[in-house]
């Protein structure tokens, strides 16, 4: 449950040190904001329970584990009915192979990255996500050639009042 948080500068830079090394030191942050280490500590816990903090994860290189391909897809719906695309978003969560998805404005209703192995594993999924899901009328692909920026960075600009 996300609760509203009011963020103050310290606040801010706390999170955007976290978003650079979630391993950093609480000394290290407790120096850099001249708070103690506990009174740090108990941000932290705080920014956790109001959800500003989602989660932290170790971020991999889609290649060295072995997903050598990336693909943008846009999907485009048959038909705007609730209880079909609640089933496509569950399946889409569910999926391994997608990285990230959003339902947006515009002609697609959805654009995914779907990372997979190799072109006949992305083709697998592909037969896979239309077979399982009748509300998808199309989708496109566009295959990644290089990456020039993949981050979960979130800018900690100014915002509420300290």
């Amino acid at each position: 449950m996300i609760i509203k948080a009011t963020l103050d500068s310290t606040d801010r830079i706390l999170l955007d040190a976290l978003q650079r090394d979630a391993r950093v030191k609480m000394e290290a942050l407790a120096e850099q904001v001249g708070l103690s280490a506990s009174a740090v500590q108990r941000r932290i816990v705080r920014l956790r329970e109001t959800g500003v903090i989602a989660g932290e994860s170790v971020v991999l290189d889609p290649k060295a584990a072995g997903n050598r391909v990336t693909v943008i897809v846009e999907l485009m719906l048959e038909r705007e009915r609730s209880a079909l695309t609640e089933g496509l978003m569950r399946w889409l969560v569910a999926a391994q192979e997608v990285q990230s998805a959003w339902g947006v404005t515009g002609d697609t209703d959805f654009v995914l990255v779907v990372t997979a192995p190799d072109l006949e594993s992305y083709e697998r999924f592909t037969r896979r996500m239309m077979d399982e899901n009748e509300v998808i009328r199309e989708f496109r692909s566009s295959v990644a050639l290089n990456r020039l920026k993949h981050s979960l960075f979130v800018p900690m600009l100014a915002g509420d009042a300290d």
